[in-house]
């Protein structure tokens, strides 16, 4: 039996050391994610000064004990599947807890389709503090934000679902989307069975937005399951991303000689503490480039700083003996880069991005450095929606053409919608609702797939991520493959859903997606899609409008936080 963990136990968990097995266990995940103290203490920083407003236990509590708003609809817990018994003797070496220990294996995950009450229409002739427009993930968690700060927030979407952009969808709404009025075969099996993500990401265990739901306390209505698999596509094969040490001693990805070399510049890496100049060994990290610092840390360090500090700068080393599968290995595998430009900037970003890769990877000692939700990361937005219900934020779906309106001096307004208007200071929206203050800088192509097969030469995992580097397969990005399955609730049993996805070069997805289709093998359905990436170009001091940018096609949410926390700050100035 998978283990399934919540991230709550986390928050009393983080800077405890030294724990395994049984007691391990017992604690949760917080005894097994060996995490420094330091970090704990700059998230703490951070929340001190308002930039996790602190979640109040007793409105939940308030809220939970009667549903007294109508805000929270009472569900049948067993029709809508909502339990799941974890036996403990199926959890030995897992995550979830001891024999005899009742709440450590008794589960309650949440409805795969949990919409709050859309409001009553009277309160569109309100004033609020802010409007947002779309419930997609980033605009989910600024509402929940906002409105834990004690902001009245109105939060409206044209849909009438949760997730905007971010939602998952079951299999006849994957249908009408792609294929009109098709009707799904039935030997895919049962539609609600399905949970499939138009924005596929995983999260690292260590990264943002682990920290922003553990702050926010919506770890209680989530719970996850931890990604058996991380793989790179390297000389024409699938390589699996080093784990542990025994791992990273018969891997291919490197030679010996050349994992010899490597030793230095990992643990230089593994050591390096921006604060603490020590540990620099004479480089400033803000100077020199990613392409200098890997070469110098692979030849010879003293003789290269040498150079450095007498001449001001690193000697011209950038083709000492590197090796360009060690160094996609290093820079798309491990810091997660989209492209190769990261070699010829400053090298501190890609050193802060490998660092979050081995503390996240830590925090498991398993397979991969990534977690998912159970039923999909449809989850993650009405979750944060359900934390802004609790603070009195509004919800609004269905609302069609909800237009923005601005005043004599060019700022916003109001938003109306349906012949009315509700007032605002601010609005925070996605792009698609201000299509005239954003630009367009990209196109994302994906490939979403049905089949009923692990994907092959991964060991049979149940969930992974490949990473195919953009000089093996010719191209100017990455491209990405995710596949999860009954393991995270995301497909029937026997099913396996498989994203790939890419930064469009060409209006041909289907043909651009092939290097990494062709790792799938046989596929039972497929369905093809672009969608435009913009950012916005206003000035939000100005107009008081404060736009999202659009997803990226990385595997991750890392850009995804960064966005969302400049965003909070740009609103609140905090």
């Amino acid at each position: 039996m998978d283990d399934v963990f919540g991230l709550g136990h986390l928050e009393e968990d983080w800077g405890a050391h030294g724990c395994s097995g049984k007691e391990s266990r017992r604690h949760g995940l917080g005894k097994v994610f060996e995490t420094s103290a330091h970090r704990v203490e700059s998230i703490d920083k951070g929340h001190k000064k308002g930039l996790m407003p602190q979640y109040d236990m007793q409105m939940e509590e308030n809220i939970d004990r009667g549903h007294q708003e109508s805000m929270m609809p009472q569900y049948d817990m067993q029709s809508d599947k909502v339990v799941e018994r974890k036996l403990a003797e199926e959890l030995d070496g897992g995550l979830g807890g001891d024999a005899g220990d009742e709440e450590a294996y008794f589960f309650v995950v949440g409805p795969p389709h949990f919409f709050l009450s859309s409001g009553d229409r009277t309160t569109m002739d309100e004033e609020y503090d802010v409007i947002v427009l779309g419930t997609g993930l980033k605009e989910c968690i600024l509402s929940g934000l906002l409105s834990v700060d004690g902001l009245k927030v109105l939060h409206m979407d044209r849909n009438d679902y949760y997730g905007g952009e971010s939602t998952s969808l079951n299999l006849v709404q994957l249908w009408k989307k792609f294929r009109g009025s098709d009707k799904p075969p039935a030997h895919l099996g049962s539609s609600r069975d399905y949970n499939v993500d138009m924005i596929p990401k995983f999260m690292m265990a260590n990264g943002g937005l682990v920290r922003v739901l553990i702050h926010t306390d919506v770890t209680k209505y989530l719970y996850f399951k931890a990604v058996d698999g991380s793989y790179v596509y390297n000389k024409g094969k699938i390589q699996k991303v080093p784990a542990t040490d025994m791992e990273a001693l018969k891997s291919p990805l490197m030679g010996l000689f050349e994992k010899r070399r490597a030793r230095k510049f990992f643990i230089y890496v593994q050591d390096y503490e921006e604060s603490d100049p020590k540990t620099h060994e004479g480089l400033d990290l803000t100077r020199v480039t990613t392409r200098q610092l890997i070469a110098t840390l692979w030849t010879c360090l003293t003789d290269l700083d040498l150079e450095y500090q007498s001449n001001g700068k690193l000697a011209a080393c950038e083709n000492m003996g590197l090796d360009d599968n060690t160094v996609d290995f290093i820079g798309h595998a491990l810091a997660l880069h989209r492209d190769d430009r990261y070699l010829d900037e400053p090298a501190l970003e890609t050193v802060k991005k490998m660092k979050l890769y081995a503390e996240s990877l830590a925090r498991f000692q398993g397979g991969s450095p990534y977690i998912y939700p159970l039923y999909g990361l449809g989850e993650l937005p009405q979750a944060f929606a359900r934390l802004s219900a609790v603070y009195g934020g509004t919800y609004m779906l269905n609302k069609p053409e909800c237009k923005v309106e601005f005043d004599e001096e060019g700022k916003a307004c109001g938003v109306t919608s349906e012949g009315e208007t509700a007032r605002c200071k601010k609005v925070v929206c996605d792009p698609s609702y201000l299509p005239n203050k954003v630009r367009k800088v990209g196109k994302v192509a994906r490939a979403i797939c049905i089949m009923s097969h692990p994907i092959p030469n991964t060991n049979d995992v149940q969930s992974v991520q490949i990473i195919l580097p953009q000089k093996q397969i010719g191209r100017k990005s990455d491209m990405y493959v995710f596949c999860c399955s009954y393991s995270h609730n995301v497909a029937p049993k026997g099913k396996y859903i498989a994203f790939v996805s890419t930064e469009a070069e060409s209006d041909r997805p289907d043909v651009e997606l092939q290097p990494g289709i062709a790792l799938l093998g046989p596929v039972d359905e497929m369905f093809f899609d672009t969608y435009d990436r913009c950012v916005p170009v206003n000035e939000p001091s100005l107009d008081n409008c404060f736009i999202s940018t659009s997803y990226d096609a990385t595997t991750h949410f890392e850009t995804t936080v960064q966005d969302v926390l400049a965003m909070y700050t740009s609103i609140t100035g905090k």
